[in-house]
């Protein structure tokens, strides 16, 4: 394979898209085994998997969309939309990347094996069906936000919070409809691109969006005070970081409705300094708030 068929098949697999897949260490985060080096082996090589399973998806995704992908100001510029890779190649990778992202989770125990497995059915069930089906395409991305979180409790085999999962599923489901909403806005004949779009209007997506952005920041509220998380933090200290996540919701909606961004919502974290800062301080009180002892 030449070089350029190399560097084309490196970004058809997106690692800038790869952040998402940092929710695997939510688990070891909260459970409060990031010191812990087996813990820790664990969830970098549940990321690893995840991310493989992911960049194989991403391929197939895009020799499916192709011939739409091209009909798109951006999407047009994909390494297969754009020619710089090869259908047969990129199926091919992805025929080998599968697997290999099972074969990885195996390594670490058989529940995060079929954890991966599962994320990448409902990934490939969402490239062929379900992203034509209009509100199954938001909730189908938010479930796989919700696997990637469940994967990183099965790495170091640990109950995940019933309300991590419940905050995981709400905040991805925001995530997902304000791409609808960002996507409605960028594109002028939207539903020539993906037929759902045609389905969605700003309305309908604002209603939803309202709803979603309500539910989600209460159930993080309920979670910093909730039984459970008292118990293991040993204080309701974690009540703290609601102000980083309120702002942080509120900048995105913003993002959203006054400067037109939100369809590529990974980069959208990474972009934009005053969200990014947000999630990062969050990160940082949620680390000392969880390993730092309190005082007497």
């Amino acid at each position: 394979m030449r070089a350029r068929s190399v560097f084309a098949l490196i970004e058809g697999v997106r690692p800038r898209q790869w952040t998402k897949n940092l929710l695997a260490f939510a688990a070891v985060l909260f459970a409060k085994r990031m010191t812990d080096p087996d813990a820790l082996a664990a969830s970098f090589l549940a990321f690893g998997s995840l991310c493989l399973a992911a960049g194989a998806c991403y391929l197939v995704n895009d020799v499916a969309d192709a011939e739409r992908d091209r009909a798109h100001p951006e999407k047009a510029r994909r390494p297969v939309a754009s020619g710089r890779l090869s259908p047969v190649a990129a199926t091919v990778a992805a025929v080998i990347l599968m697997p290999a992202a099972v074969l990885v989770g195996l390594s670490v125990n058989y529940e995060l094996a079929v954890c991966v497995a599962v994320y990448i059915v409902a990934t490939l069930a969402y490239t062929f069906s379900l992203k034509q089906v209009v509100v199954l395409d938001v909730l189908t991305v938010a479930f796989g936000f919700v696997l990637r979180a469940v994967a990183g409790a099965l790495a170091i085999q640990v109950q995940i919070s019933v309300w991590l999962l419940v905050c995981t599923f709400l905040l991805s489901l925001f995530l997902a409809i304000a791409k609808r909403r960002g996507e409605l806005q960028m594109l002028a004949m939207a539903e020539e691109h993906r037929e759902t779009l045609g389905e969605y209007t700003a309305y309908l997506l604002d209603q939803m969006t309202a709803v979603v952005t309500s539910a989600a920041l209460m159930a993080y509220c309920l979670y910093t005070f909730s039984e459970r998380t008292v118990r293991e933090v040993g204080s309701t200290d974690l009540k703290y970081t609601i102000p980083f996540v309120v702002y942080a919701v509120f900048r995105y909606l913003y993002l959203v409705h006054k400067r037109g961004l939100g369809a590529d919502p990974s980069q959208l974290f990474l972009r934009d300094k005053p969200l990014l800062v947000s999630v990062i301080l969050w990160a940082i009180v949620c680390g000392i708030i969880l390993y730092l002892p309190s005082p007497p």
